[in-house]
């Protein structure tokens, strides 16, 4: 389909703020000040398909390092759904990042279409539900991210995820409304985690420790810091096992999931170290 008054360009940041209030529409339930810390990570991997002057379509294609990237925030405006804008936005997201392996969060109903485009199922993300409040755990060794070097918590990322996000992680930490800790182990960070503030209560991402247990520490202390009545979400691997019973033993419900795929070859990461992903949209 070709309309000359249909044209794709990158967006400038106001425009990210149109993506997120799309996917608030959507049920997505993005973080409150996520759209300063998404823009960080690649200010020309957002586009947005316009008829005219009006907004009808976005999707996000973020670059990381030099071989790999992830699209999210692929949304078309109901009302031009079912019309080829949807994918000649898609198509122009993937040329984008033409020539890297590239990454995805979608819904599970979409495997298919994905699996078009060359996307390989590697495994499924679970979002949990649980409900804040509890104990501060008695354990000395959790410490506030911001008393510690950032070059100490990007080198504990780095194995987390295929590529450096050095930017992202920056901002992600530092973000309004969230509370970021990590726990020391022999003297050395041996897991980080951070929960932010959501359009509904928050949610816990990245969750990386080094077992099980300092995992459950993390978790505990992050949640402890919300209200007892608010509720809080943890997207954890369904192959992480130990993550899984992490949440059940706090009687989170499972609530939505998702379909990690990638294009090339999936990425060696520490899954069974990896309790919380950052985030849907953009790894």
């Amino acid at each position: 389909m070709q309309d000359k008054n249909h044209r794709i360009r990158t967006m400038n940041r106001k425009e990210v703020n149109l993506a997120i209030e799309w996917a608030a529409k959507e049920g997505w339930n993005p973080g409150v000040h996520d759209a300063d810390c998404f823009y960080s990570a690649d200010p020309n991997g957002f586009l947005i398909g316009l008829l005219g002057d009006e907004p009808i379509a976005t999707i996000s294609a973020i670059k990381y390092g030099e071989t790999f990237g992830f699209l999210g925030f692929y949304i078309v405006k109901p009302e031009y759904r079912f019309k080829g804008y949807g994918i000649q936005i898609w198509n122009a997201g993937l040329k984008y990042l033409e020539g890297r392996n590239v990454g995805l969060d979608g819904v599970v109903a979409q495997q298919d279409n994905y699996k078009k485009s060359g996307f390989k199922l590697a495994y499924r993300n679970i979002r949990y539900e649980g409900r804040g409040g509890g104990e501060f755990p008695e354990c000395s060794e959790i410490v506030r991210l911001s008393t510690l070097p950032f070059e100490t918590i990007d080198l504990y990322d780095l194995p987390f995820f295929p590529a450096n996000r050095t930017q992202l992680i920056k901002s992600w930490i530092n973000q309004a409304g969230s509370n970021a800790l990590g726990i020391m182990q022999n003297g050395k960070l041996a897991g980080y985690g951070v929960i932010r503030k959501c359009r509904s209560g928050y949610k816990t991402g990245p969750l990386f420790a080094d077992s099980p247990e300092l995992a459950e520490e993390l978790f505990l202390a992050l949640k402890s810091g919300i209200k007892p009545a608010e509720p809080f979400y943890l997207d954890t691997p369904e192959v992480n096992r130990a993550a899984v019973a992490l949440a059940e033993r706090y009687n989170m419900k499972v609530v939505f999931e998702t379909a990690r795929m990638y294009t090339g070859k999936k990425p060696d990461m520490p899954l069974n170290r990896l309790f919380g992903v950052t985030s849907f949209e953009l790894g």
